[in-house]
């Protein structure tokens, strides 16, 4: 009988930001690492999200014991309430993962049909034949771990997101004495956060943007808004302790943001000493006594920040002598969304400070020092970078060969790639399924349905109806031709007649005698399509609809 192998299986993550999703397989057991989302790419039209592709966890279903997550962003979390409906496993995070995870399963009415389990620090689970051990990292999120997976022949270390903060805002620093007794005892394979690695020398402190808030609280003459991620509590709490040491009285807007930040402090993650301000409050208190937390630093359309610089929110409209804060990066696909926001608050007289004009964020990803120190500290066997774009991932490949890690040893992978690793050797070995999954409301929708929204983007879509004699199977009447987003029909009457008289002489003179279906509908698109390429050089979507009369 053939040894079992340890397979390392990314579903998501790889070549891209976000939608994080790593399976590690060995014998009859599956755990799983993350499961989180991407926002979609500006070509993915009508689009809210993406998640992985769980089929293989689908086809094994039996075998899979556990989710572990490491952090509680959206791109670690945000697919749970997707995934787990047709996956009924535990799922084991942080506390704070633990709570933002339950508001998120609340909204989707899922809570109640879910495992969740807290662990902290230290704490080592027997999952199947894996020890899953929790180890403390620095991110810019409170109770975010790395994953130590012991397995039958080895040590597996998962860095999940980390760069070296040796101030961090909870004040808990990264636990580098256990990932050098890691080290020591000897690992076998390390994955590590790649995002950060085009940038050398260490990424800043979270201390630096305390330092900048409280700046700017106190240099304001007007209301100040901070714009963020909803589950950034780290950047939270930053302004709320500007806010209280300037005297200005605290608000969040954003149902997400707000829901968190409750959660937060229930738990006691969060510190808010004169509470959170009502939307009444807002009305009668003085500018320079204001400031406002907000979702929308992304520039979601829809979003609290993006209301605001609108004039279309319920409660708060950006206006001259605001100061507006977007303390977050931009999320690759949204930065025309995020320009056009600055824009239109720059337009409503506000003074916008965003990243490269102050330090008003820092990324929560280790550069390339801190990147080196884990490898140095880790000394692994074999090396797997992930969490970056495809080009992060060979850059920080570069960075291990660097450092004494053989070429032979360090293995760029893709989604979707079986990693089989022994003792002394590892190799790939296959693939599984791993294509873009989009959410669209609350399901999934398919290719056929993005490729048909991208091919209605672009050349519209015309309508043809025709009336059928049901005995001969000839046209009855004239034709109905409507046009969406093809061309205007008050200016092109010519082409619409013309596309009446095709269709008509297409099926009059055709072979159908009567209403054969499988014939009528198929010749009026194809006949269209023909003569209206020919025409226009444009390929709208033709939908014919015959009835029979």
């Amino acid at each position: 009988m053939a040894k079992a192998r340890l397979k390392i299986i990314p579903l998501g993550g790889l070549g891209e930001i976000g939608r994080n999703m790593m399976a590690l397989e060995y014998g009859e057991d599956i755990v799983v690492i993350d499961a989180g989302l991407m926002f979609p790419e500006e070509e993915m039209l009508g689009v809210d999200l993406v998640i992985p592709d769980i089929t293989y966890l689908k086809e094994n279903h039996e075998r899979v014991r556990a989710i572990l997550i490491t952090h509680g962003h959206e791109d670690h979390v945000g697919a749970l309430p997707y995934i787990l409906p047709q996956l009924d496993v535990p799922v084991y995070g942080s506390p704070l993962v633990h709570g933002l995870i339950s508001v998120k399963l609340r909204e989707h009415r899922l809570l109640k049909n879910v495992r969740l389990n807290m662990v902290r620090p230290g704490d080592v689970l027997q999952i199947g034949c894996f020890r899953a051990e929790f180890f403390r990292v620095c991110h810019s999120i409170p109770d975010s771990f790395g994953i130590a997976l012991h397995t039958p022949i080895g040590t597996v270390v998962h860095t999940g997101d980390f760069k070296l903060d040796h101030t961090p805002v909870d004040g808990k620093t990264m636990d580098l004495h256990r990932l050098a007794e890691l080290g020591d005892k000897g690992v076998l394979l390390l994955m590590s956060d790649s995002t950060y690695v085009e940038r050398p020398g260490y990424t800043p402190s979270e201390q630096v943007v305390g330092q900048s808030l409280d700046r700017i609280m106190g240099d304001a003459k007007g209301r100040v808004v901070v714009a963020s991620f909803a589950s950034l509590i780290s950047r939270i709490q930053q302004v709320v302790d500007a806010a209280e040491k300037h005297g200005r009285r605290m608000f969040i807007m954003g149902r997400s943001m707000l829901d968190n930040a409750q959660m937060a402090i229930e738990m006691g993650y969060l510190t808010v000493p004169s509470g959170l301000g009502t939307p009444d409050e807002l009305k009668h208190l003085p500018p320079e006594r204001i400031a406002v937390m907000t979702t929308g630093s992304q520039g979601e359309p829809t979003s609290a920040l993006s209301r605001m610089a609108n004039r279309d929110h319920r409660f708060l409209e950006v206006i001259a002598g605001d100061t507006v804060v977007i303390s977050a990066s931009p999320i690759p696909g949204n930065v025309g969304l995020i320009n056009r926001t600055i824009d239109a608050l720059f337009q409503q007289g506000a003074n916008v400070l965003y990243q490269g004009i102050a330090d008003v964020h820092v990324h929560g990803h280790g550069a390339q020092e801190e990147l080196k120190l884990m490898l140095r500290l880790v000394r692994p066997r074999f090396f797997v970078p992930v969490h970056g774009e495809y080009r992060h991932l060979v850059l920080h490949a570069r960075l291990a060969h660097s450092l004494g890690i053989p070429e032979e040893n360090t293995f760029v992978l893709q989604n979707g790639d079986v990693l089989e690793v022994t003792t002394y050797r590892a190799k790939k070995a296959g693939q599984v399924s791993s294509d873009y999954i989009y959410v669209d409301g609350l399901g999934d929708i398919g290719q056929v349905v993005l490729r048909d929204r991208q091919h209605l983007a672009q050349d519209g879509i015309l309508l043809v109806v025709v009336a059928v004699d049901k005995d001969t199977g000839k046209v009855i009447g004239e034709p109905d031709v409507i046009s969406r987003g093809f061309v205007d029909v008050s200016v092109s009457e010519q082409l619409m007649t013309d596309i009446r008289t095709q269709v008509v002489n297409a099926i009059d003179h055709g072979k159908a005698h009567t209403t054969e279906w499988g014939y009528i509908n198929p010749k009026i698109k194809e006949t269209v399509a023909k003569y209206v390429y020919k025409e226009t050089r444009r390929r709208p979507m033709i939908l014919p609809v015959a009835v029979e009369v």
